[in-house]
């Protein structure tokens, strides 16, 4: 019997059952341009093979000239989208199409076309190109787009069609007070501002009949200073229930919301409290409501079933970083859950980027079908020097595939730069990280030995067939007169529990010096942050990099820069200045250090030279290759590879996949 008895019991939704109460939502993959592909068949199957109930793909356009998603919009696309649901069927799950026009935020770059919405009003993210308001006949054919495409998704063999009402696309838009100063019978009050979704609603009936499932994605708070809050939110599901609908999948906010929704700032299950309220809001109706956002263990989620604040569960980045998480769930083998940290490195910071979906924490994404772990046609015996998230990865899955492997740390901790990464507010999540891949890697069946450290004599009495050198990165000493003086320490030491005095000055402002910044202001210190180059946290990830700088601003750093954040990805660039703006930060860069003083540094800005004082000056100018060993050992190893930050420093994404791959070679 199953731990999670209400997680795993079956629910309708209209007509449609459900196998279970977990529902993958649409998420872009940046997998298929219009036509469905067979990569994107081959994802989609593992996370119905891995026991997911409702499988939401999306998002697909629904008129034409916007094939950088999957299309519905006319019926050539039929054929495609029908295999797509025969494989998800194949394993039991059921499958819903989410139709989506993007409004005012398309990207012109791709489509060339003129954006529109329901006002004139530019988006302060992806293009900023100002749309046309749209007219009423304009606005009636786009609904009949939506139940046009919806009628495809049946014909196709899908079980419902989901509209989105969320992120900030066009029926946001509508919904929205703030992108909706219409006056017509289309704007104005909430009533009218929410006719246009209703309409597509009504619309789609028609076309699809009234029994087959309609849902809904929307935003129970739009996060926008002056939207729409979870009290509108409400009425416009009490409206949307009135008119048939079956479903309401309930996150939080819009792209361009000032508050972090999807990263590992936001408590587990943090926004769990939306879909409460609209649940309360459809005490009586027959309507399922979906909690969503950060939920990624099954305890969390058979709570807030049991406590009657959702019907299902929506799991999206979960399903990405371990597509059987169901399945292990179900049969109790938690521990053995690849668990998303919701790093970003991986989906959002990359799609965002332009770039195909893949997972810091499951490197097989988007490789579905393609890399299998098989076991090795000879058994060897492996050395894995390092247990970083690269060595412990490489281990895991050279056991995984039958050989004999031995991982050495010269810690007595494994976990490598993630047992610092962790530290400050709000990146505990790393931890995570670190404690599941040591636990995969025992699991799997290596043989871990801490506080041993390897040189190439232990390597010779060894005598394995194949060495992983995995030994990391070491921070790097700047050439600075009065580095060596004794209250000058590295980030890393701060970071790893060493004590610094009361006023603090970082020299440094890419990601390890701003979030040592952050910990160090959460701890009382009066931090001063300075940099050389035109910008701070340039190597933080785009999702994460407003969040962390608006942490630094709540905390008192003064961050010395001499640009306007001219660097941050698209989907951050405005929140940072208006966050800098409200908050009265002083922005300069450029900033050299010339010398480190007794009594603080000497930096040089604008041509002036200017003591900046200080009670203890942290190091957080970079890392380099920890690479001695493997340098001693090419050429006296037969099979020799070398992964992670050893190889070159880059971030716990490329460590860990670097690690996989090997682990597969081997």
């Amino acid at each position: 019997m199953t731990p999670f008895p209400t997680l795993f019991s079956p629910l309708s939704i209209g007509r449609m059952v459900v196998r279970n109460r977990i529902v993958m939502p649409a998420l872009t993959t940046g997998y298929a341009f219009g036509e469905v592909t067979e990569q994107l068949k081959r994802y989609f199957e593992a996370r119905a093979r891995g026991g997911a109930g409702l499988i939401v793909v999306g998002i697909a356009a629904v008129e034409p000239g916007l094939e950088y998603v999957i299309s519905a919009a006319d019926d050539s696309y039929i054929p495609g989208l029908r295999e797509l649901a025969e494989v998800i069927h194949a394993h039991g799950a059921k499958t819903a199409l989410q139709l989506w026009h993007p409004g005012r935020y398309e990207y012109v770059e791709l489509t060339g076309r003129e954006p529109v919405s329901a006002s004139d009003l530019p988006p302060p993210i992806f293009s900023r190109v100002k749309p046309r308001a749209l007219t009423v006949p304009e606005i009636k054919k786009i609904e009949e787009e939506f139940a046009q495409a919806a009628g495809r998704a049946k014909e196709a063999g899908f079980d419902a069609v989901e509209f989105i009402g969320s992120a900030g696309y066009l029926i946001s838009q509508f919904l929205s007070p703030v992108t909706n100063r219409r006056t017509d019978e289309y704007g104005g009050p909430l009533e009218n501002r929410m006719r246009f979704l209703l309409e597509i609603v009504e619309r789609t009936k028609e076309v699809v009949g009234k029994d087959f499932p309609l849902m809904c994605r929307l935003s129970g708070d739009e996060l926008i200073p002056g939207g729409n809050t979870l009290k509108e939110m409400k009425v416009v599901a009490r409206a949307l229930a009135e008119v048939g609908i079956s479903a309401i999948n309930v996150t939080a906010g819009w792209h361009e919301s000032r508050v972090p929704m999807i990263t590992m700032e936001v408590p587990r299950g943090g926004y769990v409290y939306l879909a409460e309220g609209i649940k309360e809001a459809l005490r009586g109706t027959e309507v399922r409501v979906a909690a969503s956002n950060r939920i990624n263990e099954p305890g969390l989620a058979e709570r807030i079933l049991r406590e009657g604040k959702a019907d299902l569960i929506s799991m999206g980045r979960a399903l990405v970083a371990d597509p059987d998480f169901p399945r292990k769930a179900r049969e109790g083998r938690v521990e053995d859950i690849v668990t998303c940290i919701a790093c970003c490195q991986g989906c959002f910071d990359r799609l965002f980027e332009g770039k195909p979906l893949t997972c810091m924490v499951n490197p097989g994404v988007g490789r579905e079908g393609k890399v299998k772990v098989e076991p090795a046609e000879k058994k060897k015996n492996v050395l894995v020097v390092g247990g970083g998230p690269a060595g412990l990865k490489a281990a895991q899955m050279a056991a995984l595939r039958g050989h004999r492997v031995v991982l050495c740390e010269e810690d007595g901790e494994l976990g490598g730069q993630l047992n610092l990464a962790c530290v400050p507010p709000g990146r505990e999540e790393l931890g995570t990280l670190a404690r599941e891949l040591a636990l995969h890697a025992r699991k799997a069946g290596v043989e871990i030995r801490t506080n041993t450290r390897v040189d190439a004599r232990l390597v010779e009495e060894m005598a394995p067939d194949a060495v992983v050198v995995a030994t990391g990165a070491l921070p790097v000493v700047p050439s600075l007169p009065g580095v060596e003086l004794p209250h000058v320490v590295q980030a890393w030491e701060v970071l790893g529990g060493r004590e610094v005095g009361g006023k603090v000055v970082i020299v440094g402002g890419g990601g390890v010096g701003c979030y040592t910044a952050h910990y160090l202001a959460s701890k009382g210190r009066e931090v001063t942050l300075l940099e050389m180059l035109g910008k701070v946290a340039g190597d933080v990830g785009i999702t994460t990099r407003w969040i962390l700088r608006e942490n630094l601003r709540r905390g008192g750093v003064r961050i010395f820069t001499s640009t306007r954040a001219g660097d941050v990805g698209i989907t951050t660039r405005w929140i940072l200045r208006e966050n800098l703006r409200r908050g009265g930060v002083r922005i300069f860069t450029s900033t050299r250090v010339k010398a480190i003083l007794p009594e603080g540094v000497l930096a040089e800005r604008e041509g002036r030279e200017e003591v900046f004082p200080a009670d203890s000056v942290v190091l957080a100018v970079g890392s380099r290759p920890n690479s001695g060993l493997a340098e001693e050992l090419r050429g006296k190893v037969e099979e020799l590879y070398v992964v992670g930050d050893c190889s070159q420093p880059r971030k716990a994404l490329e460590a860990i996949h670097e690690g996989w791959e090997v682990g597969l070679r081997i």
